[in-house]
């Protein structure tokens, strides 16, 4: 892995990070709250960590290998994302994303973040199909499972910043906006539904 691997897998990482969705509607909803966003985005983080520890262990190059098994678990977290989005878009008032997880506090925002990460399809595809074309396996310096972790890392890192700028930007900005926060709220919830059915159809179509 050279320093020009690891630019082209940050560009696109960033790329990837600031796309809203499910992470970005979890975290624009915990902000409008009025509330520290820091345990809901760190369990978002904590979800791609988890993530990056089965990468590392090899199950990135098993479910890479597998198509049946990243279809299944592409399924299952789009099904997921669909039922989110459509609960933000039921009561953009309440996200059903967060609503439990805000008001009960600290630890049950890091459980929800965590769940929606580990469930986010889109974090499922970039460690189990993106991210190992970005990994040497000939006469590579470090061990993929190395190379496996900073990769991970380097998302891991994306998204703290990117989702802390997020939530705290939607507080500062929306929170006085209430119309404004809604339209915000639908308009992540949809790009969650959209997404999240977009996906179901694509891999159902390959089965």
């Amino acid at each position: 892995m050279d320093s020009g691997s690891l630019l082209s897998f940050l560009a696109l990482d960033l790329l990837l990070v600031c796309v809203p969705g499910a992470d970005w509607a979890y975290t624009i909803s915990t902000g409008l709250r009025g509330r520290s966003v820091v345990p809901a985005v760190t369990g978002l983080v904590a979800g791609y960590a988890l993530h990056t520890v089965l990468a590392a262990a090899g199950l990135a190059v098993l479910v890479a290998g597998s198509p049946a098994l990243l279809t299944a678990l592409t399924v299952a977290g789009a099904a997921y994302l669909v039922w989110l989005g459509w609960g933000v878009l039921r009561r953009p008032g309440t996200p059903g994303a967060a609503e439990e997880a805000v008001g009960a506090g600290g630890a049950r925002a890091f459980l929800r973040g965590a769940t929606i990460s580990g469930l986010n399809p889109k974090g499922l595809l970039l460690y189990f199909s993106v991210l190992p074309q970005f990994l040497t396996t000939g006469g590579a310096r470090l061990p993929v499972p190395v190379q496996t972790g900073v990769l991970g890392l380097l998302h891991m890192g994306c998204c703290a910043a990117v989702y802390l700028t997020v939530g705290v930007a939607a507080r500062a900005v929306l929170g006085a906006r209430p119309a404004a926060a809604r339209a915000v709220v639908r308009t992540s919830g949809a790009a969650m539904l959209g997404i999240g059915a977009f996906m179901l159809v694509q891999r159902l179509a390959t089965l």
